[in-house]
């Protein structure tokens, strides 16, 4: 959080506006990303965010930012745009179906000057575009039900990433039913399973115990994931399932976890959705080392499991090696 220090009484710098909280489904005004955004067609939408160089779970690494400040980014667009551009009532859920990202080479590197903490909202902030577009929405009477996103992020004018998602909207009376009982987030949140250990920070490629999602098992390559329901920023706010960004961010750390030797940079992830990770059960983690991408890259497949049935999420996570320059 912002530094204090003994200085002449000179108005510190003010944070920039951001989109209500309520738009991105956040309850901390500091974890809003999204600072605003315009129509540009009738299909497609600019919206602008900034990235703090200091952010409480994804700070930057070796002079580069962290992808899930990426895939945070990214995340918010689709309340916000669901509330403001197709008149979504807050309150309804939005389902991931499936995500990508891919990262243009560099684009995330951030400099040797972010890698000191400086003040919210001071010049410390990196402000970044993304450019969305929407497809294939499907509607229900006079209602969205599904929508697709299609999205070219951008920084100092170069784009820096790509990204598509597609997600499902329900309203609280179907919500209910789909989930059969496990729908109360202070019940679900209060059934959940004990924190097990993490594995060591330097293996998942995080800065504090705190941010590790992985807990070892008696197999290699495979993990418990470490379910944190006072995470300040998984669980911002109450929610009855493994929020996914928790999903993403596991699975970035097996893949850091498989080459932790040297660090890693998640270039790339290609996710799948198809059931809720419960907070009641243990989720396993196993990783699989893929063939390489067309570039050479390592790939890795992450798939996160509960009990004997089908995959509740299956990722592939494509890794470079994160330098210095």
């Amino acid at each position: 959080m912002p530094d204090t220090v003994d200085a002449p009484m000179t108005a510190a710098p003010a944070a920039p506006a951001t989109v209500p909280k309520e738009y991105v489904h956040k309850r901390a005004a500091e974890e809003v990303l999204l600072t605003g955004w315009e129509q540009l067609a009738e299909d497609s939408y600019r919206i602008t965010a900034r990235w703090p160089r200091d952010h409480r779970a994804y700070g930057v690494r070796n002079g580069h930012h962290d992808p899930m400040l990426l895939v945070e980014t990214i995340r918010q667009t689709f309340p916000l745009l669901s509330h403001v551009a197709f008149d979504i009532p807050v309150g309804h859920q939005l389902i991931w179906d499936h995500f990508s990202y891919a990262l243009i080479p560099g684009g995330l590197w951030a400099g040797a000057r972010d890698t000191v903490p400086r003040q919210r909202g001071a010049a410390a902030d990196d402000e970044v575009r993304i450019d969305a577009v929407c497809q294939d929405v499907v509607r229900r009477g006079n209602r969205v039900a599904a929508l697709t996103l299609a999205y070219v992020v951008s920084r100092d004018g170069e784009p820096i990433a790509t990204a598509q998602t597609r997600f499902t909207v329900q309203t609280p009376a179907i919500y209910r039913r789909l989930r059969a009982g496990k729908g109360d987030p202070a019940a679900m949140m209060a059934a959940a399973v004990p924190l097990p250990a993490p594995i060591p920070v330097a293996r998942a490629g995080r800065a504090a115990p705190r941010e590790v999602a992985l807990s070892a098992t008696d197999r290699a390559r495979r993990w418990q994931l470490r379910v944190d329901t006072h995470h300040p920023v998984h669980f911002d706010h109450p929610v009855d399932h493994a929020p996914g960004s928790l999903l993403l961010d596991a699975a970035r750390q097996a893949a850091q976890a498989l080459h932790h030797q040297t660090p890693v940079m998640a270039v790339a992830m290609e996710c799948d959705f198809t059931r809720y990770v419960e907070l009641d059960e243990p989720c396993l983690v196993e990783v699989t080392q893929l063939p390489r991408d067309p570039a050479r890259r390592d790939r890795v497949g992450v798939v996160l499991q509960q009990g004997t049935g089908d995959p509740s999420c299956t990722i592939i996570v494509t890794v470079a090696p994160l330098t210095t320059a």
